[in-house]
Order: structure tokens, then C-alpha cells, then sequence
């Protein structure tokens, strides 16, 4: 499986906050939407970073309280680790555990295509391996 079947079902919409935005107010888009990482992109709509609930949260260890009203940018982390449409899934799992990160930026070519994380891709591995595991079945049974 790819990249882009996953983004076929779930949908390609990603949350982005600006660089200015306060991390309180990026954790609160957070909690609303239900989500652990936003994109924060400029005004043009270029990708600066990310900032996710890990970014928070030691932000919060290091610096306590005050966190709250620093900018975005001041958290989030700069260097991605992205993925494209026509990346497996298997190849994906891998980055994700190689580079300890929770969500991979879609990207086709230089344009923003979607946002993975490591639940959807956990997901989409688990429905590979039961269509896999109910066609073997089906395979034994027939042949038998």
C-alpha cells in the first residue's frame, strides 16, 4: 500500500498555524481538532515547520508556563521528514521509527498533498495484513 491510498480515504486537509501564533493557541487547535501536530506555514503558504503536542510539552519541561506565550516558530521543529503520494507505507513505518517522529508531510514534487501519521499508517499496515492473512485463507481453502 501507499501513501496515497491513505490520503484517498482520510482525506488530504492538513491544520497549519502561522509562525506568530502562540503555543497556547496552537494547543488549543489542537484540542479542538483532535489532532498532535500542525504544519506552521507563512503567510505564502510555504512550510516552516511543524509543531506537535512533544514540541509542547518540552517546551512546558524547559521553560515552564511561559511556553504558552511564545510564538509557534520558537517550538516547532524546522528540519522535515517527509514522504510523497507513492512512498510505501512500509517505507514510511521505517522513517517514522528511524527519525522518532509521529507525522510525515505528504509532498508532490514541492506542493503540500497531505499529513500521515503514525496512527494512519499503523492502521492502513494492520488492514494490509488482514486482507493479506483472509486471501492466504481463502487460497488453503480452495486448493484443499
Amino acid at each position: 500500500m501507499i501513501i496515497g491510498a491513505i490520503l484517498a480515504r482520510k482525506g488530504t486537509e492538513v491544520v497549519s498555524v502561522g509562525p506568530d501564533e502562540t503555543v497556547h493557541a496552537v494547543a488549543r487547535i489542537l484540542t479542538q481538532r483532535g489532532i498532535g501536530a500542525a504544519l506552521v506555514r507563512d503567510a505564502e503558504g510555504r512550510i516552516l515547520g511543524i509543531i506537535s503536542e512533544r514540541d509542547i510539552v518540552r517546551g512546558i519541561a524547559e521553560r515552564g508556563q511561559e511556553t504558552c506565550l511564545l510564538p509557534a516558530e520558537r517550538l516547532m521543529t524546522r528540519d522535515l521528514i517527509t514522504v510523497t503520494p507513492r512512498t510505501l507505507v512500509t517505507e514510511a513505518l521505517a522513517m517514522v521509527t528511524r527519525h522518532r517522529v509521529r507525522h510525515l508531510p505528504v509532498l508532490e514534487e514541492e506542493r503540500l498533498a497531505g499529513l500521515v501519521s503514525i496512527g494512519d499508517l499503523v492502521k492502513a499496515r494492520i488492514e494490509e495484513a488482514e486482507y493479506e492473512a483472509e486471501a492466504l485463507k481463502a487460497y488453503v481453502t480452495s486448493a484443499g
